[in-house]
């Protein structure tokens, strides 16, 4: 089998437009609108990830901005505008919900998702979101 693999180096750009794009649209549709939907009583909830933190205070207000940072974060992603802020903010939301998901629930099965998630954030960040962007060229 002679498979030509240096060739698809010239595709780096569309393979992080799927990334993005995927990635993106997991976070809006999956793990954002769902919780912008529910509401002060899902915010709050969510904001409880922080007790892990040390922070015990404002649980619907730190559940909003997480919620913010998926719905909007998963749109920039898409997009890709404003493309490494919003990646870095969504690695450090991930980051929270690792250990959110981590402590109280067993462990790295739980945990994986959420961190697979803040690797690949991670990832974008340094990556950039290549030339199928609304940032290419900046």
């Amino acid at each position: 089998m002679n498979v030509k693999w240096k060739s698809l180096d010239k595709c780096a750009d569309f393979g992080l437009l799927v990334t993005r794009a995927g990635i993106g649209a997991l976070f809006l549709i999956v793990h954002g609108f769902p919780k912008l939907a529910g509401g002060a009583a899902q915010w709050a909830s969510v904001g409880r990830a922080v007790s892990y933190l040390g922070i015990k205070f404002g649980y619907t207000g730190w559940g909003f901005a997480a919620t913010l940072a998926e719905t909007l974060g998963g749109l920039l992603l898409i997009l890709g505008f404003a493309h490494r802020p919003a990646a870095l903010v969504l690695f450090v939301t991930m980051i929270v919900a690792t250990i959110w998901e981590y402590y109280p629930f067993g462990g790295w099965d739980a945990a994986a998702h959420p961190a697979a998630l803040a690797v690949v954030c991670l990832g974008l960040v340094f990556t950039g979101p290549g030339k199928y962007s609304l940032d290419a060229g900046n």
